[in-house]
Parts: C-alpha cells; structure tokens; sequence
C-alpha cells in the first residue's frame, strides 16, 4: 500500500538552499509571533495572575524561546550559505506531513521573502486540529 503511495505522490524536487531558506523564514516568524505574547503577558495583572517570581520564569521562558528559535534560523541560514545549489531533495512526503495550510503553503511554493503567516489576520482565526 505504501508503495502505491509513493507512485501516487508528484515529486516535489527542488533545490536544498530555497528549502532551507523558507523554513528560516518560517522560524523567523514563530519568533515573531512568540515575542508578540510577551507584552501581554507582562501587562496581566488580577488575582488570576501568577505571583511575581513564577511569572517572571514565564516571561524569561518565552524570551528564551524567541531566542533559540531566531538562532535556529541564523544557524540554518548560515549553513545554507555553503550548501551547492545543485543539491536537490523531494519534498513531497515531509510537505504531507505538515498541517498547518498556511505553513504548508509558504513551504512548498518558493515563497521565501517576507512573512509566511497573515499576521493581520482578526483575533480568533486558527485551524483546528
């Protein structure tokens, strides 16, 4: 049955440096969506809210988060770099894997400039899953 599959799927060969390109770009936007829950977070205030100590944890938890996401990116940004262009991987079967549409998408057009996301979109749009 997987062998069918395999058949089945339309080879998406492209070139490993724009692959990696777009997932840094996709990196670059998780950071950015990470950093902009910190503002918010640091403005709650009520009884609801954790103490001082364990909030400061969570707010040092999502800037260290903001932080490895953005090195990760620069990482894979900077190893791009020496990769030859030449070198092709199928992206078929990891594209199939991803569920977010709108990642999906930014991962499996070319699209590499800019963000990936519609950040404007209105509180409360999301996709299930």
């Amino acid at each position: 049955m997987q062998a069918e599959y395999l058949s089945a799927a339309t080879a998406m060969e492209e070139a490993l440096p724009d692959v990696l390109m777009r997932i840094v770009s996709e990196l670059h936007d998780v950071a950015y969506l990470i950093e902009r829950i910190e503002p918010q977070l640091a403005g709650v205030h009520g009884d609801a809210v954790l103490d001082a100590a364990e909030r400061m944890m969570v707010l040092q938890g999502i800037d260290l988060a903001v932080q490895k996401t953005r090195g990760l990116a620069e990482f894979i940004d900077t190893i791009t770099a020496s990769i030859p262009d030449n070198w092709i991987v199928d992206v078929t079967t990891a594209l199939n894997l991803v569920k977010l549409a709108d990642m999906q998408k930014a991962l499996g057009n070319g699209m590499r400039h800019g963000h990936s996301q519609p950040l404007g979109k209105a509180a409360g749009d999301f996709e299930a899953f």
